[in-house]
């Protein structure tokens, strides 16, 4: 992650990276051994957006957009069901019986927020942003996605100012819980 662009581009950049991972996991056969792998480094993914989104987008919509806090507050919501499914996964074998209802839960889910997003919330934005704000945002956003945690806290804040305050000492420990597992190196 980290595609350059407006905010918009690189969101949906995020968003096509995400659909091919899931593309990959819908191709496995039952039982593949790179399931694990490839639902850690979805997970890895869609945190990391999810938190970008959740300290810069969303309180742009906020700000710049008639309605936003009603379309912000939607997306925030989506995102924590999204968050409680991978934290549900992270817990679980690939070979529990729950697993794979879940996974494919969690992919409807998430394909279901990005049509929204790029249908509604992000034509919305471009008419409401100047080209300027939107640079910026996207740099706002790639910076926060490099510090951003890569584990599932359903509980942590996802508003600002807290999200912004704590996700970047969460993301190191998850980052470091990465290395040493070796987590999302496939």
């Amino acid at each position: 992650m980290g595609h350059g662009g407006n905010v918009i581009e690189e969101l949906m950049a995020d968003h096509r990276e995400v659909e091919q991972l899931f593309s990959r996991i819908e191709a496995l056969p039952t039982g593949d051994s790179d399931l694990r792998g490839l639902v850690d480094e979805v997970t890895i993914e869609l945190v990391r957006h999810s938190v970008a989104e959740e300290q810069y987008l969303y309180p742009a919509v906020r700000e710049h957009v008639v309605g936003g806090a009603e379309l912000a507050d939607k997306e925030i919501e989506e995102h924590a069901e999204a968050e409680k499914l991978m934290k549900e996964l992270e817990r679980m074998r690939v070979d529990d019986a729950q697993f794979h209802p879940t996974l494919a839960m969690l992919m409807e889910d998430v394909s279901a927020h990005v049509r929204d997003e790029e249908g509604q919330l992000f034509p919305r934005l471009r008419q409401a942003c100047t080209s300027e704000a939107l640079d910026d945002l996207g740099d706002k956003v790639r910076r926060a996605k490099a510090m951003a945690p890569t584990r599932p806290h359903p509980s942590a804040p996802d508003t600002p100012p807290a999200n912004k305050v704590l996700a970047p000492g969460v993301g190191m420990v998850d980052r470091v819980r990465d290395f040493v597992s070796g987590r999302g190196k496939s």
